[in-house]
């Protein structure tokens, strides 16, 4: 015998908000930021981070209209700092 539940389909605003962290989270490791989630290590790329940034910020432009004003302010600040931290990284090179 199986309960009925209600669930609802996922909403591919949802999806779009796991990509959107994910994209980050690669953003991040491209830097030399954080270490690789599969390696464990360090591995810069800045052409790596700079699409995933791009990405990021493209992915973004699609759940803001649905965002209330706390997460569209968290969102800018999330891309704010992955560009600035882009350039600094760039500084370097």
């Amino acid at each position: 015998m199986s309960e009925n539940h209600s669930v609802e389909p996922i909403s591919v605003y949802t999806m779009v908000t796991a990509m959107v962290e994910q994209m980050a989270s690669v953003a991040w490791q491209k830097m030399g930021l954080q270490p690789d989630f599969l390696t464990g290590k360090i591995h810069k790329d800045l052409a790596e981070a700079k699409v995933a940034i791009d990405l990021t910020t493209h992915l973004a432009s699609f759940i803001e209209p649905h965002l209330d004003d706390d997460d569209k302010r968290q969102i800018h600040n999330l891309i704010r700092d992955l560009r600035i931290n882009y350039v600094n990284q760039t500084k370097g090179e």
